[in-house]
């Protein structure tokens, strides 16, 4: 008998996990788990009959408390302690001090912006039922000490508890609430964009007074429109939902954070202001005694505006940033996620809300990524459709080259992050005892892996390198700013190979030939030291580009005088201080045109003028010595005048 109990206490214990009380039960294929919302392929699986959750077996002990189990917990023990305290409360009536409500919620701020005001519904405040301050707060040092002992574990077990539903009290109100508050600002220009398209979204009677170009015109403008309102949607979701929590709610490392949402702020002013433009010329464009039937006959100086000057320049900066640090925020990611419970149970809840569309962090960060390729579509589109609109062709004509040359730019900046951070991961892997000494060179010594880092990286890939002894070693070849290194790997460390010829070949005068008869290989014939090498590509499409990018970097090789192959300590220092005073020099010369600025503004304000003069370009402080009696003249009299 002892031993049945025994193995039907263990199987109740089994089956009862966080306030669940488990059942078995048979299901479909089509069944989803609620903990890891993947389908059930099991034939058995658990079901709580209290809150009808269907999870797989392994998954339970992954799954929260049981939501109705938890909300009788919480009630009796608020009713346990109200009876338990209540002679003590009444006791100090007149020394009632209420606690504030920061000690009860670390981040009250927060929960109001996303959950708006209170009032109407149900609270479980300990404020309004017994205050924690009352529970310990007026007892002194002459008070029994088992009473004190008692009552300060009661306080810390309150503040503790209310700490830890912290999280789960901010999701508890439903995602679809603090959506909705969240995106307030939204509610009343997304209403103006329920439609499809634009020829749905205004009335039939309007929209047969158009001709068909006009039609397919404002349907693409319609689609930039509203596919930058949920651009903007999508950077807010992320910065005032996902960021904000993780930061005030979850009290996560602001410096992991900012790796998951770099820049995100800038994207966000940048786009707010654009779709606000947008928005504007919508109101002017609408009909007369409409609020919905409108035709956008310009918008081509909206987008170049857009997309040339500083405008251009802050979106270059954001993206360039954004997009190649892409890979490295999604690895934060899910890294966090594999470790933090706590924001698994966040994001898991969070992104089932219907208004996220099941678009979590990883699928807004890749949504951000792809805006700026979509644009060069859009506005050719609109073009192709504007051929009768020669006002506005114009404008739209040089817009798409300026998107195009905007979206070069990035995809450069996003190639040199890339190449960047793979010189870093090869410099970390090379042997730091290893050397290539350089007897040949007009200045003797040995390039070890610190002549690494002062150079960029042009081209990198794997290739064969036949010896002298028609063997083929497998090398890594890098093509930087002046040289050609080999590397070869060992041990999981990356040395240079020590063969019949020297492992870094010098850019200067360097000859790349192909091979006849042979699609893969290639000659690269040094000036100094004059060797021969021949190296095999993996393809010939691939030793075509090789042959490509390094007659391209042979061409752009810079001099011995103006880069010298191995750099001693001294030099070293005298670039790292050249740097620095250039550094300096791009500083001064902003302060002194903002120094011009100012005395611009008083020159205007001591004349009367109602608008300062236009301030010349550039600073008064030419590079030219010839020029620069002259700029202290015109300065000596600007400052009499």
């Amino acid at each position: 008998k002892d031993k049945e109990r025994m193995k039907e206490g263990k199987e109740k214990d089994a089956r009862y996990t966080n306030g669940h009380l488990f059942t078995t039960i048979s299901v479909s294929g089509m069944t989803m788990c609620f903990a890891c919302n993947k389908s059930i392929t099991a034939k058995e699986a658990l079901v709580c009959p209290t809150c009808n959750v269907t999870i797989h077996n392994r998954c339970k002990d992954t799954l929260p408390n049981c939501t109705k189990v938890k909300q009788k917990q919480q009630k009796a023990a608020l009713l346990k302690n109200s009876s338990a305290l209540q002679s003590v409360s009444l006791r100090n009536k007149n020394a009632i001090r209420e606690r504030p409500n920061s000690a009860i919620y670390p981040s009250e701020s927060f929960r109001q912006t996303l959950l708006g005001p209170r009032r109407g519904r149900p609270s479980l405040s300990l404020s309004k039922s017994v205050s924690t301050t009352n529970i310990s707060g007026n007892f002194n040092d002459d008070s029994p000490l088992g009473i004190r002992r008692i009552l300060s574990q009661s306080t810390d077990s309150l503040n503790m508890r209310n700490r830890t539903l912290s999280v789960e009290s901010l999701i508890d109100e439903g995602p679809d609430v603090i959506l909705s508050q969240l995106l307030s600002d939204l509610e009343a220009d997304g209403k103006e964009f329920e439609a499809d398209s634009w020829s749905l979204a205004v009335d039939n009677s309007f929209l047969q007074q158009h001709r068909m170009d006009v039609m397919k015109r404002q349907d693409v403008i319609y689609e930039l429109m509203q596919t930058e309102l949920h651009h903007v949607r999508t950077l807010k979701i992320m910065g005032a939902l996902f960021r904000r929590a993780m930061l005030e709610e979850l009290q996560l490392d602001p410096g992991t954070v900012q790796r998951i949402f770099p820049c995100l702020d800038e994207l966000s002013h940048i786009h707010e202001r654009f779709l606000a433009q947008l928005l504007e010329r919508r109101r002017e464009s609408l009909a007369q005694d409409s609020n919905k039937n409108f035709v956008i006959d310009r918008l081509g100086d909206i987008l170049v505006t857009q997309f040339s000057g500083p405008s251009a320049e802050q979106l270059r900066k954001a993206y360039a940033e954004f997009c190649s640090k892409h890979t490295k925020a999604l690895k934060e990611y899910k890294d966090l996620l594999a470790r933090d419970k706590r924001f698994q149970q966040f994001i898991r809840r969070v992104t089932r809300s219907p208004l996220l569309r099941r678009h979590g962090v990883p699928e807004c960060i890749l949504l951000v990524t792809q805006r700026i390729t979509k644009y060069p579509v859009l506005i050719e589109r609109i073009l192709k459709n504007s051929k009768d609109n020669e006002g506005d062709c114009a404008d739209l004509s040089r817009a798409l080259r300026l998107v195009k040359e905007l979206l070069s730019a990035v995809d450069e900046e996003v190639h040199a992050w890339e190449l960047r951070g793979r010189l870093w991961d090869v410099f970390r892997r090379v042997d730091p005892r290893a050397k290539v000494p350089l007897c040949w060179d007009s200045r003797p010594g040995a390039f070890g892996r610190d002549e690494l880092l002062r150079r960029k990286l042009v081209h990198s890939g794997g290739m064969l390198w036949k010896t002298a002894a028609g063997r083929f070693k497998d090398v890594l070849v890098l093509l930087m700013t002046d040289v050609l290194v080999f590397l070869q790997e060992k041990d999981q460390k990356y040395t240079f190979p020590m063969l019949d010829k020297p492992a870094v070949i010098s850019l200067q005068n360097l000859i790349v030939r192909d091979i006849a008869n042979q699609e893969k290989g290639m000659f690269l014939i040094s000036a100094a030291p004059p060797e021969m090498y021949e190296v095999h590509a993996a393809s010939r499409d691939d030793r075509n580009h090789w042959m490509k990018v390094i007659q391209q970097a042979v061409s752009l090789c810079p001099s011995r005088q103006d880069f010298p192959l191995i750099e001693t300590e001294t030099e070293a220092s005298l670039r790292k201080l050249k740097e620095r005073m250039e550094q300096q020099d791009r500083q001064i010369a902003a302060l002194l045109e903002d120094k011009v600025g100012i005395f611009a503004d008083m020159l205007a304000l001591g004349s009367g003028c109602s608008e300062p003069p236009a301030a010349p370009r550039g600073t008064p402080f030419p590079g030219d010595p010839a020029r620069g009696p002259r700029g202290d003249v015109l300065l000596h009299d600007a400052i009499r005048e």
